[in-house]
């Protein structure tokens, strides 16, 4: 796990107590928004005075103009709004499985409220994150849809190779560990393939390339998806000639190769893009007025701020990892540009644990060049690719779920104002933001 991580512990464990768990949504026959400007996670250009019908969980049709004859719906008028899929973030680290269940499920809010409808935790204790999971899928806790690796499958002595990990080193002896990873049903399963030695990481293990090419086949041939964490170019491409599915990070070592940008282009392989766990550290360094932002204000609490802008603040200060990430950002926004722009898939991933990070990573993409169109398609319909879920996810289209954000400013203006929420909705529900377990709501 990245060491900035370490600082989003401190956004949970500052919180207040969490409220009691009775879900907090508004349920009707069905939803219809009418009039409403739709951008609908394609990356086609928005449409005005366009109608969307729920029924059930399911968007059960879209069309120009209104639509008439359902007094049994509820009615949302969206003229002056902007529709928009939930927003998916393809590389989380949830925090809190040291700590009782309450912990996990306010951060898992905080992404709600922030119009995130849907995880992927890339890599956890497994009881912790497969606990919560249920949960979700019973309905038993107000969350966004969760999606879990559980523990990585990496080298002994490999990267996030600790508690909870499948740790294999040989084929086919490596088929037992994997049998049992496969028990806990994984969503996606999570490698680990990456040596260190830059920056200020010190050298480790690396599993083998050979290895890893079999077990990731042994996870598909068994219907589950494979991410895998790499850094540089080289390994990037050992891992899409084994046949992982997605890469869990970009290149962040040194600019790509052109050749590297036709590769991606042309296996489209999806890559998450984790430009914000980097960035983070100078930003708090240089910068940290940010958290004065309301978003941040609605999910942090004031003590935690507090902390993040002196003791944490002064830590980072002294890191040399922080001016070498500071440096290397702006490169691996280059790189996942130039990926994009080739045709390439790149899939929204925070690599943190909070809604107001996963907002970042589309600002810190659209500062790097990438448009807001382009961006929004890559906080939804593309990483329902990357997932394997866009049958079901990602877009705003008939016969898919009815994960929405309605917000009340354009995001093509200023992708900043995807955080100006009006409502939430998941699974055709409209969650109640005022009732979350948040700091925002404590202080009302």
């Amino acid at each position: 796990m990245h060491p900035f991580i370490a600082a989003s512990t401190l956004i949970i464990s500052l919180l207040p107590p969490l409220a009691a768990q009775s879900p907090p949504v508004e349920r009707s026959g069905g939803l219809l928004i009418q009039d409403v400007t739709l951008i609908d996670g394609t990356g086609r250009p928005p449409v005005e005075g366009v109608s969307v019908l729920v029924r059930g969980d399911r968007i059960v049709r879209v069309a120009r103009g209104r639509i008439d004859g359902m007094p049994d719906v509820r009615r949302i008028d969206g003229k002056g709004e902007y529709l928009i899929p939930g927003l998916i973030d393809v590389h989380i680290h949830l925090e809190g499985s040291d700590a009782p269940p309450a912990v996990g499920i306010r951060s898992l809010q905080g992404f709600l409220y922030s119009g995130f409808t849907a995880v992927f935790d890339a890599g956890n204790d497994p009881d912790f994150i497969f606990g919560l999971r249920a949960g979700e899928r019973a309905g038993t806790i107000v969350s966004p849809r969760i999606y879990a690796a559980g523990g990585v499958v990496t080298a002994p002595g490999g990267h996030g190779g600790g508690p909870g990990a499948t740790l294999i080193d040989s084929w086919p002896e490596a088929i037992k560990a994997l049998g049992t990873h496969i028990a806990r049903q994984p969503d996606m399963a999570k490698f680990t393939f990456d040596e260190h030695g830059w920056g200020t990481r010190p050298l480790i293990p690396l599993l083998d390339a050979e290895v890893m090419a079999k077990a990731a086949r042994y996870f598909n041939d068994r219907g589950i998806r494979t991410t895998v964490h790499i850094s540089h170019e080289y390994r990037a491409r050992q891992a899409i000639a084994a046949g992982l599915n997605t890469l869990a990070h970009p290149i962040i070592q040194g600019p790509v190769s052109e050749n590297f940008v036709r590769l991606m282009a042309s296996t489209r392989t999806p890559m998450a893009s984790t430009l914000t766990i980097g960035e983070g550290y100078s930003r708090l360094v240089e910068h940290p007025e940010f958290l004065d932002q309301p978003l941040y204000r609605a999910v942090y609490d004031s003590a935690l701020i507090g902390r993040l802008k002196t003791t944490v603040r002064d830590d980072y200060a002294k890191r040399p990892w922080t001016t070498w990430m500071k440096v290397m950002t702006p490169v691996a926004q280059e790189n996942l540009r130039l990926i994009h722009a080739a045709g390439g898939v790149i899939a929204l991933g925070s690599d943190q644990s909070s809604g107001p990070a996963s907002h970042r990573e589309l600002e810190l993409m659209v500062n790097g060049g990438i448009p807001p169109v382009a961006a929004l398609r890559i906080a939804t319909l593309n990483a329902a690719i990357f997932l394997g879920k866009e049958r079901d996810l990602g877009s705003v289209e008939e016969g898919k779920l009815a994960d929405l954000v309605l917000l009340s400013a354009d995001p093509l203006a200023d992708i900043r104002n995807a955080e100006r929420i009006d409502l939430v909705i998941k699974g055709g529900v409209v969650v109640d933001r005022a009732a979350l377990d948040l700091p925002v709501n404590h202080r009302r």
